[in-house]
């Protein structure tokens, strides 16, 4: 598949544009993606004892990226504002070397894909553990965002070559490809 390497959201004459889909056919559309919070052992050790005096830090992480993901149309200028049929966020904790994996997958039956919505999930989900663990640790890093597969739509199913497996490795699906 030949792939298109114009951008989508710049006209003929160069200004910035919102992509008309109005003309699209509703297929299952689904993104997943990753991001990397990294933070001493101890600080990661504080957050999985509980003893955080904020509180749950992944059930607010998860309920986080939700959120964001419902509303990515009002952060990302230009994306539309579509329905989500599912949000959902995983953690992968390597406590030996202080590192907390998050995992997105959003769902929609659309016109457009979620990819920006499983990116922004993962982005608050992190800013919110470094949010709530800032008291113990200042120096938390926020790496590795990345898509890491996206199926449905006009391009199909394309997985990143940088993602070597982890959790939910079932991969997406969809029916429409």
């Amino acid at each position: 598949m030949e792939e298109d390497r114009n951008f989508s959201h710049i006209d003929k004459n160069g200004e910035i544009q919102m992509v008309d889909v109005s003309e699209k056919f509703d297929t299952v559309r689904i993104a997943r993606a990753h991001a990397k919070v990294k933070m001493k052992r101890e600080t990661l050790e504080a957050l999985i004892d509980g003893k955080n005096p904020k509180g749950n830090v992944f059930t607010t992480a998860k309920l986080a990226g939700i959120m964001a993901a419902k509303r990515t149309y009002e952060l990302i200028p230009l994306c539309h504002n579509i329905f989500l049929s599912g949000v959902d966020l995983s953690f992968e904790i390597d406590q030996e070397n202080g590192i907390v994996e998050i995992f997105s997958q959003v769902k929609s039956t659309g016109k457009t894909g979620v990819e920006m919505e499983a990116l922004t999930a993962v982005s608050v989900a992190a800013l919110t553990i470094y949010d709530m663990c800032k008291a113990f640790e200042k120096g938390i890093e926020i790496t590795d965002i990345y898509l890491l597969e996206k199926a449905g739509g006009k391009s199909g199913h394309w997985i990143n070559d940088k993602y070597q497996g982890g959790k939910s490795d079932e991969g997406v699906h969809s029916d429409h490809e």
